[in-house]
Order: structure tokens, then C-alpha cells, then sequence
């Protein structure tokens, strides 16, 4: 849930993009939010309280990180997301909350639990809710379609491509709800929730925001993410996997890592 909602940003900026003939602002936006939310999502909170990756069923959410990420991929290197891959990535999301949420029911919690505990300061008033949503479901869509008009307009000033726009500063303000997620998780010393959020978030960044979008519009890719963007993502990946595979707590040193490499990938996407 908290992935899902964190990672609506990425997904109305992608759609809007590809619909407004921006498609290296779609694919970038993906790929960068999924190198972001590992180097910098991760990184900033490490640093203010060590992050402990011992979540019931990381693991296993590794693994199918790391396979939907090799898939995407896979489709990336061919040039072209087509409709029908676009549908393969939303049909394993499907099938991915389909297991998640048999995975909750078999563990046996119990009926009578409240679960108004877990989700600490959001609102518990049905009509508050009810006006966060619709307000949010307005927003978003503005939102993007400023998000890709400004971005389009800086990648036509500095005379870079919208790809390079993608990958870094719509990446790094799409990421932003994970951070901040992420940081009051740190603040709260609740780090497993942090590490869980970035894994959801990139499973759902490329499964249902890259299959949406691709199933609206067939969505081309810059050849600069094929030769170098796909692998930092996948670099990144293999790193937060090893993390939680070792369960070892990232800790001030590694956040320090994650954010310096950050900031040299950043410098070469210019």
C-alpha cells in the first residue's frame, strides 16, 4: 500500500510523458526513480539512524525485485516497450499482490486487529479520507502535466535530451514521497519499514507504471539507458539485495557510499 502510493507520482509523470511525445521522459523517470530510491531513498536515512533489514519476507521480495528487474531489462535492450510487454509487466504485478495478499492471509493474523496502529498519523475519518483521495486524484494529474511541460522546457534550454531530464531531476521529484517516507521511518528508529517501502517502490515503478504506460502507447528507449542507465539501475539493485539477502544494517558509512555515488551518477547523466 505505502509502495503503491508513493510511487503515483512516477505514474501519472510517465503517462503524461508518453502521451505528450516525451517517451526518454517516461522510461528515464522509471529507471532513475529505481536507481534513486535505492542511492538516495536509502542513503539520506542511513545516515540519521542505521537501517536493519530484517523484515519478514525480504527476501522473497528481493528475489522478485530482482526478477522484474531483469525482465525490464531485457525489454529495454530491445529499443522499444511494446503494448504487449506493457502487459506482461502489469499482469506480474497482479500476480505479485495476488501472492502478497495470500501471503498475509496464510500468516494468520488476527481478526479483531486494528490496524489503524500501522498506519500511525494518516487519518482514520472515513470523510477525511474520502477528501485526501479525491483531492489527490485531481492533483496528480495537474501535477504531471506540469511536471513533463517544465521538464520538456529545461531539456529544450540546457539542449540535453528528455531522457537525461528523466533520469535525474523529475527521477529525484517523483522520489521525493519515498524519501520522505523513508526519513520519518529513520526518525521513528522503524528502518525495516524503509528498506520494504524501496523494494515495493521499484517493483511497482516498473511493473505497473512502465506496463500502464506502455500499454497506452508503445514507448521508445534512449540508447544512452540501454548502454549505461539499465546497469547503474541494476547495480543498484544487486546492492540493496545484498544488503537484505546478508541482512547487514546500513549504517552512516553506507549511506555515505550510496550518496556519493549517487551524486557522480548524477554528474554523468550531463
Amino acid at each position: 500500500v505505502v509502495a503503491f502510493g508513493t510511487s503515483a507520482p512516477e505514474l501519472f509523470t510517465s503517462v503524461q510523458a508518453a502521451l505528450s511525445g516525451a517517451p526518454g521522459l517516461a522510461v528515464g523517470n522509471v529507471v532513475g526513480s529505481n536507481i534513486a530510491n535505492v542511492l538516495l531513498v536509502l542513503g539520506v536515512p542511513a545516515l540519521i539512524y542505521p537501517v536493519i533489514s530484517n523484515e519478514k519476507g525480504l527476501r522473497r521480495n528481493l528475489v522478485a525485485m530482482l526478477g522484474t528487474t531483469a525482465v525490464f531489462m531485457w525489454m529495454l535492450a530491445g529499443g522499444v516497450i511494446t503494448r504487449l510487454e506493457g502487459a506482461a509487466l502489469f499482469a506480474g504485478l497482479c500476480a505479485f499482490i495476488a501472492w502478497q495478499i495470500y501471503d498475509a492471509r496464510s500468516s494468520g493474523a488476527p481478526e479483531n486487529h486494528d490496524f489503524h496502529d500501522n498506519i500511525g498519523e494518516a487519518p482514520h475519518d472515513r470523510k477525511r479520507v474520502i477528501i485526501y483521495l479525491v483531492a489527490g486524484v485531481v492533483g496528480l494529474p495537474i501535477a504531471a502535466q506540469l511536471t513533463v511541460a517544465g521538464a520538456v522546457r529545461i531539456a529544450e534550454s540546457f539542449g540535453v535530451s528528455d531522457a537525461a531530464i528523466g533520469l535525474t531531476i523529475v527521477a529525484i521529484g517523483t522520489s521525493l514521497p519515498e524519501l520522505a517516507t523513508s526519513v520519518a521511518a529513520a526518525i521513528k528508529r522503524q528502518s525495516t519499514m524503509a528498506l520494504g517501502n524501496i523494494v515495493g517502490s521499484n517493483i511497482f515503478n516498473i511493473a505497473c507504471i512502465m506496463g500502464l504506460t506502455a500499454l497506452i502507447t508503445p514507448v521508445a528507449v534512449d540508447p544512452r539507458i540501454i548502454s549505461v542507465d539499465m546497469w547503474v539501475m541494476l547495480g543498484a539493485s544487486l546492492a540493496l539485495a545484498l544488503l537484505g539477502f546478508l541482512r547487514l544494517p546500513a549504517g552512516k558509512a553506507v549511506g555515505g557510499a550510496m550518496l556519493a555515488a549517487f551524486a557522480g551518477y548524477i554528474a554523468t547523466v550531463f
